[in-house]
């Protein structure tokens, strides 16, 4: 039981970490059209850094999942 417990916690502090990445990554993107409209970024280079954004977002969670999956292995093996 005390297993299942670590478990539940590992994931919920999982979700409260990606949460937190795309929270980042909002606030990451709303500069950088902030920074657009100001005239400091061409529409090509805004596009271009919003893709890099999602993608450093994207692997930054897959990393999350992958750690989440091998710890709940590592906890529940007896």
């Amino acid at each position: 039981e005390r297993r299942k417990e670590l478990v539940k916690v590992m994931k919920k502090q999982a979700e409260e970490t990606r949460v937190s990445l795309r929270n980042i990554r909002r606030d990451a993107n709303e500069e950088l059209k902030a920074l657009k409209k100001e005239g400091g970024l061409t529409e090509d280079e805004e596009r271009a850094n919003l893709e890099r954004m999602q993608k450093l977002t994207d692997e930054y969670i897959a990393k999350i999942d992958d750690a989440v999956v091998h710890k709940e292995k590592d906890i529940l093996a007896v």
